[in-house]
């Protein structure tokens, strides 16, 4: 069973996994590298208006994608055919509400009865859904090879997060696959004791519907267990904490991190130019 597979209800290859397994070199990157200029292009996209910008920005992260990232083919396909179909379905979509009189003077591409949508139409619909598209991309590059125990253990070796709050989020993803267990646990119970039998939609809503009290008391229960054990580990007591997993931000995270956040201002000041 490979990596993915196994983690894929709590989270992505760590660190450790990656290098382990020979994943990619996305995967084996520190994850605040990756993060930071990530994040900074995403906010960045909503303030630019040109298309050459969000064209850039798409096209260089799909190549980081392409070249540094376990991929499944049903996602390539999604990345390489399906996303382009419907970022120009979107783009003809709204551009059926640009005000015709603001494009009058651009070629026309077609006409639907008295409507004739024009090239400028299109653009300025295009705009908007390239911007959309590169948005996409950008959070699929920090949620495909990003892990969530990485990312947490990073904010607080590396950001200085109280180790009290941080870990907290970590045991929060332990109670994914548990709740799982105890959803799938309780369904079995309710099918051998005939409750909210049925296939109807009505039966599904009421299965779903009983099941929420008692998962409710299974989370209670596991949350009052976690907070036990963290204040019988000591958690909070002092100011600093020794670390059993290291996040370490190595050379070559700097100079990945730099380099990646320095070709997305290179895009944005070439969109700008070209725009």
């Amino acid at each position: 069973m490979s990596i993915q597979s196994r983690n894929a209800v709590v989270e992505r290859p760590t660190m450790r996994q990656a290098e382990q397994f020979g994943l990619p070199y996305l995967h084996r990157m520190h994850p605040l590298a990756k993060l930071l200029p990530t994040t900074l292009a995403l906010v960045a996209l909503f303030f630019v208006h040109d298309l050459y910008t969000p064209l850039l920005v798409g096209g260089i992260t799909l190549l980081l994608l392409m070249t540094g990232a376990q991929v499944t083919r049903r996602l390539w396909l999604a990345l390489l055919v399906g996303l382009p179909v419907v970022t120009v379905v979107l783009a003809v979509t709204i551009g059926f509400w640009v005000e015709p009189a603001r494009v009058a003077d651009t070629p026309l591409l077609f006409t639907i009865g008295a409507y004739e949508f024009r090239f400028g139409a299109f653009v300025s619909g295009m705009i908007t859904s390239a911007r959309l598209a590169a948005i996409v991309v950008l959070a699929m590059l920090s949620g495909l090879t990003i892990a969530g125990t990485d990312l947490i253990r990073a904010s607080v070796q590396q950001l200085r997060i109280p180790y009290r709050l941080g870990y907290a989020g970590l045991a929060a993803f332990g109670f994914v696959p548990r709740f799982q267990r105890e959803l799938q646990t309780i369904r079995r119970a309710q099918r051998a004791r005939g409750i909210a039998t049925g296939t109807g939609i009505g039966a599904r809503l009421r299965r779903q519907l009983t099941t929420l009290v008692p998962l409710m008391a299974a989370a209670l229960r596991h949350a009052d267990r976690v907070a036990l054990a963290m204040d019988a580990r000591g958690f909070g007591y002092r100011s600093w904490r020794t670390e059993r997993h290291p996040v370490p931000l190595r050379r070559r995270d700097w100079w990945f991190g730099t380099g990646l956040l320095g070709v997305y201002v290179s895009a944005f000041v070439a969109g700008a130019l070209l725009g």
